[in-house]
């Protein structure tokens, strides 16, 4: 398992509805992308978010736009009028994380777009299990591209990371924060699809994809904790909640019953 890797050539225009930043940028493939920056303000917690989560996503087919590892040269930048974004990228340099921009869509109107409910469930079941925080109808984080749903921006996932603090336990709560999901409503299928995707996503998968982050992410815990010794937390939390799916599937599933 890899991710492309690609050179921005054209910084295009900052996204300033996100709160760290992230801009839209082409790159030596000829595409443009959505880029989160490793300068801006969660740093690379929220690009690894990112990558887990997306990947983590796209393992379990659902629509996705590709991503790709962004490479931000130390002459890039060096031109940009704005001070806020010149020091971005300047503190960005190197490896940065790149979703594939999918031009002319549309935000997702859960009033206007109602959606299939086994898709639902399945985007519910990744969410409560990423702890991703962020999908909600205020800020539902999908669009309509082509009259299909994708998903967008995965960095809310893994909330533990900024804390770091028994993680252990919070590998094994039941996410209450699933109440606001705004395909909640939809997701009528949620023990179906826990059923298959506990059969879709192993440990060896789960590994495969963690061991996707590059070491210089990695070098914000202590010095005696090698990027490697960090890897393994991320597996084991995520290999936790998998073992332990039915506690966000009746957390999911009661919530429901409650809101409707």
């Amino acid at each position: 398992m890899e991710l492309r890797s690609v050179q921005v050539t054209r910084y295009i225009t900052p996204l300033r509805e996100g709160g760290s930043l992230p801009a839209l940028a082409e790159a030596d493939d000829g595409f443009n992308y959505v880029v989160k920056f490793k300068g801006a303000g969660h740093g690379t917690k929220a690009l690894i978010a990112e990558l887990i989560g997306g990947e983590i996503a796209r393992m379990l087919e659902l629509p996705i736009p590709e991503l790709v590892f962004i490479n931000l040269d130390k002459a890039f930048g060096r031109t940009e009028a704005d001070e806020e974004i010149q020091d971005l990228l300047k503190a960005s340099r190197g490896i940065n994380i790149g979703m594939h921009f999918l031009s002319e869509s549309l935000s997702y109107d859960p009033i206007i777009t109602p959606v299939d409910p086994y898709l639902a469930s399945q985007i519910v079941w990744l969410d409560a299990f990423l702890t991703n925080i962020d999908r909600t109808a205020k800020n539902t984080n999908m669009l309509i591209w082509h009259k299909e749903l994708w998903l967008i921006d995965m960095g809310a996932s893994l909330y533990f990371h900024h804390s770091w603090i028994n993680w252990e336990k919070l590998s094994m709560t039941p996410f209450k924060e699933i109440k606001n999901h705004v395909l909640l409503p939809f997701a009528s299928k949620l023990d179906e699809v826990d059923e298959k995707f506990r059969e879709l996503l192993t440990l060896e998968k789960i590994r495969e994809i963690v061991n996707l982050i590059p070491d210089n992410w990695l070098e914000w815990r202590t010095p005696d904790e090698s990027p490697q010794d960090i890897r393994k937390i991320y597996i084991k939390f995520l290999s936790y909640r998998l073992n332990n799916s039915q506690l966000f599937i009746k957390e999911a599933n009661n919530a429901r019953k409650t809101g409707i």
